[in-house]
């Protein structure tokens, strides 16, 4: 076989298996009926345990949550990848505290890469400019529709102020913790029914 064959064919193995992780990662079984109602409910739950480590991992993220126009939170962005990486989860928006709709979020990457991972992605848009395009967008891609800012942490670790003065930020943590320098340009988040 020559090398672009084999390339190929080691492409399509990659985006099978990926397909297969992410058959096995869904929160239903094929023959379920999982309601909307519990599956909202079981996003929200997650949303906010995401949130609570935040404010655990980050001094000074409840405060910018708390002014902020609103917060995407995606509790569990799945990733798998054996040489094309693909990513998938769903969360939702709130605004004051409240749920106002739910997005799932998709990447792909090509590369050396191999495994699984799961990380919760969070989205702070700190003006109503920012979250009133996000809002109109019919499919918004970050680092394309809009510049997301990674949370930077000062010296003192808590937010550091250049931070909270861009119009959207990200977080992505890890079961570690919050995870620096990571880019979340690329992601393309769409408004799902539940």
């Amino acid at each position: 076989m020559t090398t672009s064959k084999l390339r190929t064919l080691a492409t399509v193995t990659a985006v099978a298996a990926a397909g297969v992780l992410f058959a096995g990662c869904t929160t239903t079984r094929p023959g379920d009926s999982g309601t909307s109602s519990s599956s909202r409910t079981s996003i929200d739950a997650q949303v906010d345990a995401s949130l609570s480590k935040l404010y655990q991992a980050v001094p000074g993220s409840r405060e910018m949550v708390g002014k902020a126009a609103g917060v995407l939170v995606f509790p569990s962005v799945v990733g798998a990848s054996l040489g094309v990486g693909a990513e998938y989860g769903r969360g939702a928006l709130r605004t004051g505290g409240r749920t106002q709709a739910y997005y799932s979020t998709t990447a792909g990457s090509i590369g050396f890469q191999a495994g699984a991972q799961s990380k919760a992605v969070i989205y702070v848009f700190n003006t109503q400019e920012s979250l009133a395009k996000f809002r109109a967008s019919k499919g918004w891609t970050a680092g394309a529709d809009a510049t997301v800012a990674v949370a930077n942490i000062g010296a003192n670790g808590a937010v550091d102020t250049n931070t909270v003065r861009q119009p959207v930020v990200g977080f992505v943590l890890t079961n570690v913790g919050l995870e620096a320098g990571v880019s979340v340009s690329g992601a393309k988040i769409t408004e799902i029914s539940l």
